[in-house]
């Protein structure tokens, strides 16, 4: 199952790396993109479920790196205005070493 992760650029200029154990970040966010702090987080909210989802099916149970990365989302998020823009800048596609 290949990884994905994404780079993104919080509102003060801090930049950080986040991860994905699924290409599904990258039909949900596009690179290069401005979001709106709740729009980002409803869109990683959904990706990082629908990944943690797709290693469950495939592993028979859920990624906890993915809730992780979401609980570290959230966090980040808390304390921002819900409109203050979140940039995605750049998404690395990782392939499972064999």
């Amino acid at each position: 199952m290949p990884e994905m992760y994404f780079e993104i650029q919080l509102p003060d200029g801090r930049s950080e790396q986040c991860y994905s154990p699924s290409l599904i970040v990258r039909e949900l966010l596009t690179e290069g993109t401005e979001y709106p702090t709740f729009e980002f987080m409803a869109r990683t909210r959904a990706a990082l479920t629908i990944a943690s989802e797709r290693v469950r099916v495939k592993y028979g149970f859920y990624c906890s790196a993915a809730m992780d990365q979401l609980a570290r989302l959230e966090t980040l998020s808390s304390g921002l205005d819900p409109g203050a823009p979140i940039k995605v800048l750049a998404f690395v596609e990782k392939q499972p070493e064999r």
